[in-house]
């Protein structure tokens, strides 16, 4: 059943493109985004992470941590956030758990029939560990909406 907006976000440990473990719950207290996406090194995922690097989306002083996640290995990630120059947290679900609690998995994916690649997903934690916004998306060559997830938030840091 894909999560909602109210509920309670599954906590997770990962591993980090630095083969260190993270958890969701070590960041109680902040607001977190977390970006599932298909493939590092592919044309669209580049886009939405250079995007979130260049502070094209500008999430500056909103006191949300970014981890973004996929299938690939750490090793991978690592050799991707060294060359794009990624300033934030990169997991490795390469066991594919995480993409299946957060409904974010593909079945079958791109022309090559590939199986198990994470969906292009948005879900907003905010600082009590409730999902405040939730975006999957099946066609992988869109962005989730940054400017919905930057005002919602903005909203959050009124309450």
């Amino acid at each position: 059943m894909p999560l909602k907006i109210g509920d309670k976000a599954p906590d997770f440990s990962l591993y980090s493109s630095e083969k260190k473990h993270v958890s969701l719950s070590d960041f109680k207290g902040k607001n977190v985004l977390l970006l599932f996406f298909p493939l590092a090194f592919t044309s669209t995922c580049t886009k939405e992470f250079c995007g979130i690097r260049d502070r094209v989306y500008n999430f500056d002083g909103l006191n949300t941590e970014v981890l973004a996640i996929s299938v690939d290995s750490p090793q991978t990630l690592a050799k991707w956030k060294e060359l794009e120059k990624y300033d934030f947290t990169m997991l490795s679900d390469f066991n594919k758990i995480v993409s299946m609690e957060y409904d974010s998995l593909y079945d079958v994916f791109g022309n090559m029939k590939m199986h198990g690649v994470s969906k292009r997903s948005a879900f907003l934690v905010d600082n009590q560990g409730i999902i405040q916004y939730a975006e999957v998306l099946d066609n992988a060559s869109e962005i989730p909406d940054m400017d919905a997830i930057k005002a919602r938030i903005k909203e959050l840091e009124l309450v």
